[in-house]
């Protein structure tokens, strides 16, 4: 087993089309990203590396992906900072130059964008022109309409203002301001009143008559994401024998569980130096330590993408994506469409579109992830089922995140929810975080599931059975508070009850020592509960107006009241027009904001590096008055793409050890020696060959550029 797959797969490379355009990932670094790539082996520049963790948005592309069985293409937003090149092969990627360019003309998305003014630095506008053009091309997929069946106005798509909207919710802006960007994205909406719409230079506000026909056309399907030839490609090889699960380039791709035990049985396995992704979103939230040469892909096994839809229940494999699941969920019973309504606020679209469900609970238990899934699916009582080196386990959410964390070999298989119907059964979930939608971590969320019984019109409403989940409060994982849950079988909620149940959970809710905002933590606990509490208390005084916290009934029907996460974004602008100053205060385009947009515009990090040149990082301290012994590296594949450090001893002879100066205030020191005067002073500088600078240091530093002859 020591060569499992080496022959077999001789001369395998990844091939995928880029704008249109074929390329091959030839002989480059497994764990080389899809930015990386793109920005390194092909002339496009308009993906930007912003947080290299998925959560703004600045490296947003269009992924597509063929089914020659079907003859459907599946496209998607993704974030290309974290998703790998080897898992690619056979796909098409568009970027923001693909839709539009300065050579063949700028896409409706590109020139609504400038002339609504919505782009002033431009970094992070290519990857808002793709979002917002994936969630055009989702939209206006053939099958889909708007609401009451008829197709939109000409000039407008199939979205609606809300989904406009959504569409960049998870892409940040540092400079422009939001509402002309929504603006823009709301212009493409079949239900937008034009007249909201703020300033630009399409007609002028107050004075000329808002109208579609003075915006850029749009029609949908004007851009073509998979090419014919790597369609007709990949048809070729639909009659071929199936290359074996395992790669020259690093990549291993088995097709069954059985294969995938067979690739850990080999002697070339070891969870150091071998890395099993679906996704590789996880790495947005836990950085990898080292370099891996493997990877084991097993997004491509069918036991891990089953969804099976029955009377008893739903059964989502653990490779299926949060997307899917949301789209699967949200067909169904009030409890599942709660659970779709919540997970819809977890991460952002692009990286809900890759990420998996299982990768998110895998996480909870191994890593202690503060995952919103973990604790919706936990209240709704969900079991799973996990394949380990010598068996096959069924085992309750809950028991699964109370044992000793996972090793590699261990799978998690699938997760069943069960089908709890509407009769007397009330779920609701409860989140609070620094952005509603959006890349942001939960302070504390909640699910909470009773089972009543009795008639709160009679004035007597049961608490038969009670699940009260709390997570990322601060503790290692999702867990339940059986005490109040105790408690609370059997009794009819009254004030009393509720403030008994209160007091108890405030003993329960205990953030581990070293929690930030620990106080803050325990009273959103206690106001999800009293929220929840209080809705099923008024359930017994007035039926009627019975409505759950975020505006679901308890039956899971609407009674007259929306819900706060559908309300829609509005604002007002103010405008005065004075021809004092002609033309200052006129809405003119900003030159350039199509070439910012269509990803053209050239920054800093999109010049090319000198010849013979090479990258450094500093290497800081991490104390305050240290005496500075040395610079090791602990032995690792990381540490072997190191040129070298360079220190404050490597400073010429004559040379002065003198970074920056500040007028009046004198010259700090480039490096700390033989002291650090603080904690992140400049120790040294770390010199690795390209392409590995981002693992060796764990996260994106300040590039410092060094020629060979320093």
């Amino acid at each position: 087993m020591g060569s499992l797959g080496k022959d077999a797969a001789a001369g395998e490379r990844v091939v995928l089309a880029v704008n249109g355009a074929r390329h091959e990932a030839a002989g480059v670094d497994p764990s080389t990203t899809l930015l990386e790539f793109l920005r390194t082996r092909t002339p496009v520049r308009g993906p930007k590396l912003g947080c290299g963790e998925g959560g703004c948005g600045a490296c947003v592309v269009l992924i597509s992906k063929y089914d020659p069985a079907t003859d459907e293409v599946t496209e998607f937003s993704a974030s290309s900072c974290l998703t790998l090149v080897g898992s690619l092969n056979h796909c098409s990627v568009t970027t923001s130059e693909g839709i539009g360019n300065t050579r063949d003309g700028y896409h409706p998305v590109q020139q609504r964008l400038a002339g609504f003014h919505a782009s002033q630095c431009g970094f992070c506008t290519p990857g808002m022109c793709m979002s917002i053009f994936s969630s055009l091309v989702k939209a206006d997929k053939p099958g889909t309409t708007t609401a009451g069946d008829h197709a939109p106005p000409p000039g407008f798509s199939k979205l609606t203002c809300a989904e406009a909207e959504h569409a960049v919710s998870g892409n940040l802006c540092r400079c422009t301001g939001y509402r002309p960007i929504l603006d823009a994205c709301k212009s493409f909406a079949a239900d937008v009143d034009l007249e909201d719409l703020g300033l630009n230079s399409f007609w002028k506000k107050g004075t000329d008559r808002a109208d579609v026909g003075k915006l850029p056309e749009y029609s949908s399907g004007s851009v073509c994401t998979f090419p014919e030839f790597l369609k007709s490609e990949i048809k070729g090889q639909m009659n071929d024998v199936p290359a074996a699960i395992a790669g020259e380039d690093g990549w291993y791709h088995p097709r069954s569980i059985q294969e995938l035990h067979s690739l850990f049985d080999s002697n070339w396995f070891d969870e150091n130096s071998v890395k099993i992704v679906a996704s590789n979103t996880g790495a947005g939230v836990y950085k990898d330590q080292d370099l891996y040469d493997k990877y084991i892909d097993i997004k491509g096994i069918a036991e891990l993408s089953v969804i099976d839809r029955n009377s008893k229940g739903l059964e989502i494999g653990a490779a299926v994506s949060i997307s899917k699941a949301i789209e699967v969920f949200s067909d169904g019973t009030p409890v599942f469409r709660k659970i779709a309504s919540h997970l819809s606020k977890v991460a952002s679209p692009f990286v809900r579109n890759t990420a998996t469900v299982g990768g998110n609970v895998i996480m909870a238990q191994r890593l202690q992830f503060p995952s919103d899934i973990a604790t919706v699916l936990l209240a709704a009582g969900s079991t799973v089922t996990i394949q380990t080196a010598s068996k096959m386990l069924c085992l309750t959410l809950d028991e699964f995140l109370e044992q000793p964390p996972c090793d590699a070999k261990t799978i998690l298989l699938s997760i069943f929810v069960p089908d709890w119907g509407s009769d007397n059964v009330i779920f609701e979930t409860s989140r609070v975080a620094p952005r509603p939608f959006g890349n942001a971590v939960s302070y504390v969320n909640s699910a909470f599931l009773a089972r009543t019984s009795g008639d709160g019109a009679s004035g007597e409403l049961i608490i038969e059975d009670i699940c009260l989940a709390f997570g990322a409060y601060g503790v290692d994982h999702t867990t339940r508070a059986r005490k109040v849950e105790e408690f609370l079988k059997g009794q009819s909620v009254s004030a009393p009850v509720i403030l008994e149940a209160v007091r108890l959970l405030k003993d329960t809710i205990m953030p581990s020592e070293g929690t930030t905002h620990p106080e803050y933590r325990v009273s959103l606990a206690v106001s999800f509960l009293f929220s929840f509490l209080s809705s099923l208390g008024n359930n017994q005084i007035e039926p009627a107006k019975a409505i759950a916290p975020n505006g679901s009934c308890a039956n899971g029907s609407m009674n007259g009241q929306v819900a706060s996460e559908d309300l829609q974004i509005r604002s007002r602008q103010e405008l005065v027009f004075n021809d004092e100053y002609k033309p200052v205060g006129k809405p003119i385009t900003k030159s350039g904001a199509e070439l910012q947009a269509s990803g053209e515009a050239v920054y800093v990090d999109d010049i090319p590096a000198p010849k013979d040149c090479i990258y450094g990082a500093f290497i800081y301290s991490t104390h305050p008055h240290a005496h500075i012994k040395g610079v090791n590296f602990r032995p690792s594949l990381a540490s072997e793409k190191v040129i070298g450090v360079i220190t404050a001893k490597d400073i010429p002879a004559g040379g002065k050890n003198v970074g920056a100066g500040i007028n009046m205030l004198g010259t700090e020191a480039l490096f700390g020696d033989p002291v650090s005067e603080f904690a992140g002073q400049n120790i040294g500088i770390v010199v690795p060959t390209s392409g590995h600078l981002n693992s060796i240091s764990g996260h994106k530093p300040v590039l410092v550029y060094f020629y060979t002859e320093f």
